[in-house]
């Protein structure tokens, strides 16, 4: 998940806010709070509850939703709206330079 966020609010979303207007600045700030809510409220809450518990299966069931969320709003609206506004070269650009960065990423969590 780390990683994915990462290169997301790195490359992607600065890029996409850039090319944007006013409706992209705001998808890029939601996008932005959907992740610090699964990454900084809901994931440090689910990993510190009892595997077996009824809080971790409700805090399992809140990230996933968030997740599904957030993943359906990026690709119906975001990733729709970044391919209007951005050309097949400047994609095919943010996307070398996202996979390049995620891997620096995995190799520095392994």
């Amino acid at each position: 998940m780390k990683a994915h966020t990462t290169i997301e609010e790195e490359i992607f979303y600065p890029a996409f806010k850039e090319a944007g207007k006013k409706e992209e600045a705001k998808m890029y700030f939601e996008a932005l709070e959907e992740h610090r809510a699964a990454e900084d409220l809901v994931l440090p809450d689910l990993l510190s509850a009892d595997e077996g518990s009824e809080v971790f299966s409700g805090r399992a069931k809140v990230l996933k939703e968030l997740i599904e969320h957030h993943a359906d709003e990026e690709e119906k609206e975001m990733f729709k709206d970044a391919k209007t506004l951005m050309s097949k070269q400047q994609l095919n650009e943010l996307g070398a330079k996202m996979e390049q960065r995620k891997q620096k990423i995995l190799r520095e969590l392994n």
